[in-house]
């Protein structure tokens, strides 16, 4: 027995086995991560229901209604301890983490609650939920509509009639008459007012540059003068349109009655979206799930980064990565092409290709540091000197922004690139190389025309591996380009379009931000999980499309390897 099992050993089957079972546990272990991120983040999107009770604790009670966001179990021993009446008859007592919204009313609006201590639950079909662009949730039940400070309908009632349905709809429709205005204000403040801005700073350069040059002819200062003049006219007409706007989107407003009873006033411009969640059907929390998903994706975020969307994090993360690809490829291959294919193989490019592949395991962090203090200070501030001295004291690429970002990154993966693409270069036949010799083509022209096509499947590896390693990374970007909040993306209509100087918005830091500098936590704490989904999403589909092409250049170049 002792012998087969010997000779069992002997011929390589168990390591089969071993390796085997540990691919499938790690592939467990990944597909169970990212079910527990999905579940965790994408259900914070789903209408939840509304509940309504009486809290009696300590004597004190109180009404209190909201949505079951966390449930667990405590000792009782410990909450009789804490100072908490309460029966010791169960070992465990069952806790809930209940978001109550209505912050400005109550100064918080998580709160955790004993299930013995909470009676009289109900779910009220009327019981209304209001998404608010501050103050986070309003959970009450609608009580009266005003215009321009005038009541023009009431309901007191908490049942479901027909004046109640009547005035929803009313509240609806206003709704809607807001956000369309306040689409027309972003439309002006955004892009028409923000033109013009963008235009009158440029003037400002240009003026200020004619000054440095010591011009004195009166004409081009009188040309920028009569621009910046027409500018300003087209300004006040802005200007003027916005106060109309904005007195017609602060007409209306309601009244809604909390749990406590106190009633509250609001603006309905500020007020994203009212829904009544204990009386929608499937279908229609369907619905909503995912226009909260879209908005997600789509909007801007708001409240503290604990609200609304993330569409600038998006971006910025991919077209920073997409800019690190275009900066990473050329240096990479230049530098594995002259290693393997020009250089004299000696001491000296042993020397280099150790330095190379210990700049793959250099902490992240160092080249934050390296780009902070050679592409930003000194690089950018050389640029500053020589192009831009009509914008000093003020920087212009002195500063951290997605230029410096993406050369960072590029700088991070670069070594990744080079051994991926002397790997390939290195399996290439040697005969490929002479017979193209043998039919005339100089060395150039074999490079250009045979070597470097087949091995483009071993450079768009080297892509693949450094996109998944720079799109997360988020230490240097701390360090030069990535902010909280980008007020305007990378990417525009003002000339050049294109603002390699500006700052930007990455899923990364996004997640760092609300996971650990939110000051409401409970509220991000499930941000932090969608955010970290759609960030493996989008480092998904970059690698997928560079899959899809190194996998069309392996087929375009198959007929050369035979």
């Amino acid at each position: 027995m002792n012998i087969s099992v010997r000779e069992w050993f002997k011929t390589g089957s168990p390591w089969v086995w071993m390796n085997a079972g540990a691919v499938a546990i790690c592939i467990i272990m990944v597909i169970g991560l990212l079910g527990l991120i999905a579940v965790r983040g994408l259900s914070h999107f789903w209408p939840a229901d509304v509940i309504q009770g009486t809290y009696t604790q300590n004597g004190e009670t109180r009404s209190i209604a909201g949505e079951v966001v966390e449930t667990s179990e405590v000792l009782t021993k410990q909450l009789v301890e804490a100072g908490i009446n309460i029966s010791e008859d169960k070992e465990f007592s069952t806790r809930h983490l209940l978001k109550i919204g209505n912050r400005d009313v109550y100064g918080s609006d998580f709160t955790w609650i004993l299930e013995d201590f909470f009676s009289n639950q109900s779910q009220p079909e009327m019981l209304f939920t209001a998404e608010r662009r501050e103050w986070g949730n309003l959970y009450g039940y609608l009580r009266t509509i005003k215009e321009s400070g005038t009541e023009i309908a009431r309901h007191d009632g908490n049942d479901k009639s027909a004046e109640y349905l009547s005035l929803w709809d009313n509240l609806e429709s206003r709704i809607q008459r807001a956000l369309d205005i306040r689409e027309d204000i972003l439309q002006i403040e955004k892009h028409e007012i923000g033109s013009i801005n963008y235009e009158l700073e440029r003037l400002r350069l240009k003026e200020r540059s004619l000054q440095l040059k010591n011009v004195t002819e009166a004409a081009p200062f009188a040309e920028i003068e009569q621009r910046r003049k027409e500018l300003d006219d087209e300004y006040e007409g802005l200007q003027q349109r916005l106060l109309d706007l904005y007195t017609e989107i602060n007409r209306d407003s309601i009244t809604a009655e909390v749990a406590n009873g106190k009633v509250v006033e609001i603006q309905i411009a500020k007020i994203v979206r009212a829904f009544r969640p204990n009386d929608m059907s499937v279908a229609q929390k369907s619905l909503h799930y995912i226009a909260k998903i879209w908005e997600f994706v789509s909007d801007d975020p708001r409240e503290a980064n604990t609200e609304g969307g993330i569409f600038p994090a998006i971006f910025g993360t991919v077209m920073m990565v997409m800019l690190m690809s275009l900066l990473v490829t050329p240096f990479g291959v230049v530098a594995a092409v002259y290693l393997r294919e020009y250089a004299k193989q000696g001491f000296v490019t042993r020397v280099i290709r150790i330095a190379v592949n210990n700049l793959a395991g250099v902490p992240s962090i160092v080249y934050g540091v390296f780009g902070l203090g050679f592409f930003v200070y000194f690089l950018g501030g050389n640029i500053d000197d020589l192009f831009f001295p009509e914008a000093k004291p003020a920087p212009t690429f002195g500063t951290p922004g997605l230029m410096w970002a993406s050369l960072t990154l590029a700088l991070l993966t670069v070594p990744v690139v080079i051994v991926a693409t002397e790997e390939g270069l290195s399996r290439i036949p040697r005969a490929v190389r002479e017979g193209s010799l043998a039919l005339g083509a100089t060395k150039f022209e074999t490079l250009m025309k045979v070597v470097l096509p087949m091995a483009s499947p071993a450079m768009m590896t080297g892509v693949i591996l450094a996109i998944a390693r720079a799109a997360g990374e988020v230490a240097p970007l701390m360090l030069v380009g990535v902010v909280k909040l980008a007020p305007s993306l990378p990417l525009d209509g003002n000339y050049p379009f294109i603002h390699l100087d500006q700052k930007f918005m990455h899923l990364g830091f996004h997640i760092f931000d609300v996971g650990f500098q939110s000051p409401n936590v409970e509220a991000a704490r499930p941000l932090v999980y969608a955010t970290a989904l759609l960030l493996v999403a989008v480092i998904a589909l970059l690698n997928m499309s560079a899959i899809a092409i190194r996998n069309h250049l392996r087929e375009k170049y198959k007929a050369l390897e035979m």
